[in-house]
């Protein structure tokens, strides 16, 4: 028998960890129609995909996300008691908090120059060293970045461990073994680390600005009027670091895409702001980054002519509608202009999920993602530098994928290429 073709009733879950950002497209070509069935943990699951998939997983008389998320997730990515794991009233309360703090443009570019400005802080430190891991380098820019604009304070030599634990968690939540541990462990040192400080902001014995998310986080008071428990609190501040420091991975992916397609190099570092908006875009899509989200049937559903019972596992394939030839011409190649010629073709766009980020469960944070990735694409297309012999293999099998390598760049030297042109 084709190991496709496998019955619903047989557990899917070793595949899964197996095949990675394959297993989902592969499932749905293999049971051709609306719903592709199977069972993950136990539980029985059906795939969708597509714009219509979109419309009814974000839903939520449809799907709900209470019960839906394994607690391997939920105790390295996303932490106990978080927004992602809400639905109705008490989501979009605290998802209004979210919005605030990560959708209002003026927190956004503000966000974007603080990391710009550990950055430019940073190249001629590189400039002095043997090599530069981009992936590690990124990380680090980004924790020193988004704790100056969100109120966390960083003593010397503490954004380099806080950079490890942030970028463990995204690592380790869709793996067993040693990288799994670790993200549980990182978010374990994050959450008491934040829980010590939100509780030192609300007895006063630490002060931060008024309006910087710490402060935020820490006077926000749920449907039930109660201030969030300090380790929820350090849960919601930490599903702010986390994201932007995840954008570390497309920082890698955009160094990638440089040395593949040199042809963009020159366009990118000049001050075309629209390329750059569109080249962000095309990384986000063509990259392997969120394989699928998942929810719960809210309800006995319907879709496409096929049931869907309550309770059922529903996963929306991210990775497969980015690039499916029904909806993307030639889309494993990359072409930043696709974004030019047919800009409605972002309503297409699915990397993080979908939906309305005001009132469902979309990242609040995609323009805190596309402005990073903007201004980081333009200041590395801006640098010189080689790129050694090394792995530069990106594995479909690996959750969350990444070059193997980090991507390494070389000589950084005073006397070498790496600098600002």
């Amino acid at each position: 028998m084709d190991r496709h073709r496998r019955s619903p009733w047989t557990d899917s879950s070793l595949s899964l960890l197996a095949r990675g950002y394959a297993w989902l497209p592969d499932l749905r070509r293999h049971h051709p129609g609306p719903v592709a069935r199977a069972r993950l943990m136990g539980r029985p699951a059906v795939a969708l995909h597509g714009p219509e998939a979109v419309r009814f997983f974000y839903d939520e008389r449809h799907v709900v996300r209470d019960g839906a998320l394994p607690e391997p997730v939920k105790s390295t990515l996303f932490g106990h008691g978080a927004v992602h794991s809400l639905d109705g009233a008490v989501h979009r309360l605290r998802k209004a908090m979210f919005l605030s703090l990560l959708a209002d443009p003026d927190r956004v570019r503000s966000l974007v120059r603080a990391v710009e400005t550990v950055w430019d802080a940073s190249v001629p430190v590189w400039a002095e060293q043997p090599r530069v891991v981009l992936l590690d380098e990124a990380a680090r820019v980004l924790t020193e970045g988004v704790c100056r604009w969100a109120g966390v304070p960083l003593s010397d030599g503490d954004a380099e461990p806080f950079a490890r634990d942030l970028v463990a968690m995204v690592d380790g939540f869709a793996t067993p073994g040693p990288r799994h541990w670790r993200g549980r462990s990182a978010r374990r040192r994050g959450e008491a680390r934040l829980a010590r400080l939100v509780n030192g902001v609300r007895e006063g014995a630490v002060e931060v600005p008024t309006d910087c998310a710490v402060a935020v986080i820490a006077r926000h008071r749920d449907a039930d009027g109660e201030l969030l428990a300090p380790r929820v609190a350090a849960v919601e501040l930490l599903n702010v670091l986390r994201p932007t420091v995840a954008v570390c991975w497309f920082t890698a992916f955009v160094g990638h895409a440089l040395h593949r397609w040199p042809e963009n190099r020159d366009r990118l570092a000049g001050d075309d702001g629209p390329y750059a908006a569109a080249f962000a875009q095309e990384v986000r899509r063509f990259y392997p980054f969120a394989p699928f989200v998942g929810g719960r049937a809210a309800a006995d559903l319907t879709f496409g002519d096929e049931p869907v019972g309550k309770g059922t596992l529903v996963l929306l394939d991210l990775y497969g509608q980015n690039h499916d030839p029904a909806l993307w011409d030639d889309p494993y190649a990359f072409r930043p202009d696709r974004f030019l010629s047919r800009p409605g073709d972002l309503d297409l766009l699915v990397p993080q999920g979908g939906g309305d980020p005001a009132t469902g469960h979309r990242c609040p944070g995609e323009a805190v993602v596309v402005g990073l990735l903007e201004t980081l694409a333009r200041r590395l297309a801006r640098l010189e530098y080689t790129v050694p012999d090394q792995d530069l293999t990106i594995s479909l099998g690996r959750m969350i994928a990444r070059p193997s390598s980090g991507f390494v760049l070389e000589p950084v030297r005073p006397s070498g290429p790496l600098h600002a042109s």
